[in-house]
């Protein structure tokens, strides 16, 4: 068995998509219809520092993650068993499963990172050393319990979200209670947390009027770490916004399914280095 893992925010890099954009010039002028600017300037030359923006991060990588996708798919012509994706990813996980076409998942992408963009006042760091059990018991001991957990990325490594300056105050407790690395992330808002309530209503009125199609390949949500099921996308990709990323979870799904081929599609290899940690236990 074999699944396709997608990168989320954070995998983006300067000169992505180079190698693919001349391939795929159909599905590139498509792209530049929905966004309004050349998706292929934004990767490769990148001249007015917008790549890191949410609002064009979120695009860049979708777009560049599914011609990955279609370029193996074109050079190999095998689907893989299973496709999951982090955050952003996801959606390219649906677009591998044929639950919505490239164009309508990069309407559905502009539409997310927008609204994201749009929430300011909120911070994201990342804990390392330290479970999942230990962090909440950290945050609930120092009066922190604003911020929660919005990503479970590795049995030891995990994403807070919440206020910037409860994200700042936090970094005391955390080194004192043993973490090995307290890293603040460049985000704009608390991703993935109740902070992202506004966000996530516009985004449900959006996808009211958007038909999905059953998952030929079955992806794994984010939000539960459970197989999606057509009637389950408006409602998954909807409470995504809001709600933690269980990574470690849906990865620990599929190795108990007996996985053992997983594959990165797209810039970077972030998710294979947190596959690696997960499956060592660390």
């Amino acid at each position: 068995m074999t699944t396709y893992m997608f990168p989320g925010q954070g995998s983006q890099v300067k000169g992505m998509g180079s190698d693919l954009f001349p391939h795929f010039p159909e599905q590139v002028k498509s792209a530049d219809n929905i966004l309004g600017y050349s998706i292929a300037r934004l990767c490769t030359e990148d001249a007015d520092n917008q790549l890191n923006i949410t609002s064009f991060t979120q695009p860049a990588l979708y777009v560049v993650n599914a011609l990955t996708y279609l370029k193996i798919m074109a050079d190999n012509k095998k689907a893989p068993d299973y496709a999951i994706g982090h955050s952003l990813g996801e959606y390219n996980a649906l677009f591998a499963a044929g639950v919505f076409d490239f164009e309508t998942g990069l309407k559905l992408v502009k539409k997310r990172g927008e609204l994201m963009a749009r929430a300011t006042g909120g911070g994201m760091a990342a804990v390392v050393g330290l479970s999942s059990e230990t962090i909440l018991t950290v945050l609930e001991k120092n009066n922190l319990t604003m911020l929660t957990i919005a990503n479970y990325n590795t049995l030891t490594q995990s994403v807070i979200s919440g206020p910037v300056d409860a994200i700042r105050s936090a970094e005391k407790p955390f080194i004192d209670a043993g973490a090995l690395l307290y890293m603040p992330l460049k985000v704009s808002g608390a991703f993935h947390s109740s902070y992202m309530n506004e966000a996530q209503n516009e985004f449900k009125s959006f996808l009211t009027n958007v038909t999905f199609s059953q998952p030929k390949i079955q992806v794994i949500a984010n939000i539960n770490a459970g197989p999606y099921k057509v009637e389950d996308v408006a409602s998954n990709l909807t409470a995504q916004i809001n709600h933690s990323v269980m990574w470690t979870q849906t990865i620990k799904y599929l190795l108990d399914k007996g996985e053992t081929l997983f594959t990165e599609i797209g810039p970077g290899k972030v998710l294979t280095g947190l596959l690696t940690k997960i499956q060592k236990g660390q």
